[in-house]
């Protein structure tokens, strides 16, 4: 690992990445050896050419539920919050549908996507500092699909009610209060909370492939109502990387400012919940935990509006990688680049994506037949005369907006009650993990990371 030249393979490779992957730029940053290394490449938005560099911001969407569940931590460490108190004990007006499943909602179940309850809500309600208030507000329709606890499926909904108790518990809107305590404390110059912010840098612009070429979006952000799950905030990614320091210091700023408890820092790496998808192998207080030949990498990514973000921690050799990317094949530069380094730097293998067998097993598809419908999609699973199964995919909401497109994929057998697209879809063969029975033995959900459950229209 110590003959690997980091700043040598950025100036000689990662150009030639972004390049061959048809991203129209991306930034990188490196954290070994207790140096930092960057790079940038391409462009920040193809309409006007402007050039990326190390100092341009980019949006790092999901990877803001690190940040949310750190400001969620330091409310611990002060003694204003107990993850294991049920969430109405400090917003009494929060609920579901579900009224009973909503008293038994705790802070634990939010942070790590097991609260139950339909988590992809990105209502549009306004720019002000009551976005967020508002929101949560509108929650007494929200489906339980679970009961809390029962599983995880990724929340994004779950993460702008802990916005909420973090506003209500410090008295400020939840961008003043990231910003006083982590941007500056960190002594970050390159983190924007919000377009006002944004605006000041070299600001990157996400691109969507809209079948007749990529090009650039008309929209910037995502409604500022789900900023704390990762709608709003950019940064560069070395200031990224700054915040990925923080943890791999225990709490302690670089300038030796205790920013985060110890031990609240060591129990947001610990094992909360397993996954039951062969991506992650299991959450813990908002980190992403990963089994590897080399021990824990611990991370997040991130997606916007033609935008995504890849951040990955690992504690035991101080290695941290921070990947922004604004359109293109984000994945593939993901492997290309991430992967690569977090091998090279640490000797840690992350798992492969999954890949369809060789030769499908045969299997009985006919309890997961039928229609599968959220607030961001319809999935139809149907089999042909020949016995082919396949799934139809209709983006709905915000993900048209992100320009998704309709997608039919061809499933077979990965695992029991597990199935895996023919196809690669974005860069990766799709998981969909077919959960729970009702009376007639059908499945009542897909899980493909969150849940989704089957109609009853």
């Amino acid at each position: 690992m110590a003959s690997f030249d980091v700043s040598a393979w950025l100036e000689n490779d990662f150009a030639r990445l972004v390049a061959d992957r048809g991203v129209p730029g991306a930034a990188v940053a490196v954290l070994a050896d207790g140096r930092l290394h960057d790079a940038a490449a391409g462009v920040l938005s193809l309409s006007t050419g402007v050039a990326a560099t190390t100092d341009s911001v980019f949006q790092i969407g999901s990877v803001t539920k690190l940040w949310t569940s750190t400001l969620v931590m330091q409310l611990v460490d002060d003694g204003l919050l107990d993850l294991d108190t049920p969430v109405r004990e400090y917003l009494p007006e929060f609920t579901t549908a579900d009224h009973v499943a909503a008293t038994s909602i705790t802070v634990r179940h939010l942070l790590t996507h097991t609260a139950g309850f339909e988590g992809d809500i990105f209502d549009d309600t306004g720019r002000g500092d009551d976005a967020v208030e508002k929101l949560v507000a509108r929650m007494a329709r929200v489906p339980q699909l679970v009961e809390p606890g029962e599983i995880y499926s990724y929340n994004n909904l779950g993460f702008v009610v802990l916005g909420r108790l973090i506003e209500v518990l410090r008295g400020k809107a939840f961008d003043q209060v990231l910003t006083e305590r982590l941007i500056t404390p960190l002594g970050m110059t390159h983190a924007a909370p919000s377009p006002y912010e944004a605006i000041v840098h070299r600001a990157a612009v996400g691109h969507i492939d809209t079948g007749d070429g990529v090009r650039a979006t008309s929209t910037w952000a995502l409604a500022r109502s789900n900023a704390p799950a990762g709608a709003m905030l950019a940064t560069s990614a070395r200031d990224l990387l700054a915040f990925a320091k923080l943890h791999l210091d225990g709490g302690v700023a670089a300038d030796g400012t205790r920013v985060l408890g110890a031990a609240s820092a060591a129990s947001m790496l610990e094992r909360q919940v397993d996954v039951p998808l062969p991506s992650a192998s299991a959450w813990g207080l908002g980190f992403a935990l990963h089994d590897t030949d080399a021990g824990l990498v611990v991370g997040h990514d991130g997606g916007t509006i033609g935008q995504g973000a890849f951040l990955r921690i690992v504690p035991a050799s101080g290695v941290a990688v921070a990947l922004l990317t604004n359109g293109g094949d984000m994945l593939g530069l993901y492997l290309d680049v991430v992967r690569h380094l977090v091998e090279e730097l640490a000797g840690a293998t992350l798992r492969a994506r999954p890949t369809p067998p060789a030769e499908p097993a045969p299997f009985d598809a006919a309890p997961y037949l039928g229609t599968y419908s959220d607030t961001v999609y319809d999935m139809v699973v149907s089999q042909d005369s020949d016995g082919r199964v396949h799934l139809d995919r209709t983006p709905k909401d915000v993900l048209v907006e992100a320009g998704e497109r309709p997608a039919r994929m061809e499933l077979v057998r990965l695992a029991p009650d597990q199935l895996i697209s023919l196809e690669s879809v974005d860069g990766a063969h799709s998981v969909f993990a077919f959960v729970g029975r009702d009376d007639d033995g059908r499945a009542r959900h897909i899980h493909y990371g969150r849940i989704i459950s089957r109609s009853t229209a």
